[in-house]
């Protein structure tokens, strides 16, 4: 059975981002498929959730049966998004998520994932997003 110890948190640090503010990257060479951390925090139902996010807390996870708030954690909070994300997330057990690579990630990388809602779009400045609003912009020009 894999321990916490297996996995990379040792490796992981935050600094500035390129994307926004500060981000989580990777000190280590990471491969497709490995398990990089376990995502945890405080367990919540989904109310406390709206009141947290209504109050600009947005370090919550969810896992398909609980809200995971990971405002208080040292590193997981800082994982930013972007289209081409390198991680994805797959659920643990009823407290807690993975954070896996989704491809090859090489050492001084930022780890990303994709937060996947709606709004997220309208505000990431990623290449594919930067692409589609140019196109966007285009078209309503054209009209």
């Amino acid at each position: 059975m894999n321990t916490v110890r297996e996995y990379l948190e040792n490796f992981l640090y935050v600094t500035e981002s390129g994307i926004h503010g500060a981000g989580l990257f990777t000190s280590i060479k990471i491969t497709e498929g490995q398990k990089i951390i376990i995502i945890k925090g405080e367990t919540i139902s989904g109310d406390e959730c709206e009141r947290r996010e209504e109050f600009g807390n947005v370090y919550i996870f969810w896992n398909g049966e609980n809200y995971i708030d990971t405002a208080m954690t040292d590193k997981i909070k800082f994982i930013n998004h972007n289209c081409s994300y390198n991680c994805d997330i797959f659920d643990r057990d009823e407290e807690s998520l993975f954070l896996i690579a989704d491809r090859d990630i090489e050492p001084d990388e930022e780890l990303t994932i994709d937060y996947g809602y709606d709004e997220i779009y309208e505000l990431c400045q990623c290449e594919i997003c930067s692409e589609y609003a140019a196109d966007s912009f285009e078209i309503q020009k054209a009209i």
